[in-house]
């Protein structure tokens, strides 16, 4: 049974970094999409990063680009660095994982079969 726990969210100064880390486990596949999404109050669930596990292709929203990065160790757990961070980042994040490549469907919460339960990042100004 596949298993993701998020962690490392917390309240955080604007400007400042936080990194957000997905523990996989129970994951047998060949190859991997991993994503990030998050989700504020009263608005739309946001797909933010991607990284396929098998060429370490990585795929960001306009709205973090060049200020997270998203990473994948050895064992499939899944990092997103998020620097300059800013009040409009406040929301629960989630990671998610659907087995091979990440396509163009990878902002898609639907398309992902495995959800981790979320960590909440709080950004003050």
């Amino acid at each position: 049974q596949v298993q993701l726990v998020e962690s490392g969210g917390g309240s955080v100064q604007a400007g400042g970094s936080l990194r957000l880390s997905c523990a996989v486990s129970g994951y047998t596949g060949a190859s991997v999409c991993m994503g990030w999404f998050r989700q504020a109050p009263g608005k739309e669930r946001e797909g933010i990063a991607a990284l396929y596990s098998g060429g370490r292709s990585t795929y960001y929203a306009d709205s973090v680009k060049g200020r997270f990065t998203i990473s994948q160790d050895n064992a499939r757990n899944s990092y997103l660095q998020m620097n300059s961070l800013k009040p409009e980042d406040t929301a629960m994040y989630f990671c998610a994982a659907r087995p091979g490549a990440c396509l163009y469907s990878w902002t898609t919460g639907t398309w992902y079969n495995h959800w981790g339960q979320g960590t909440q990042v709080t950004v003050s100004s």
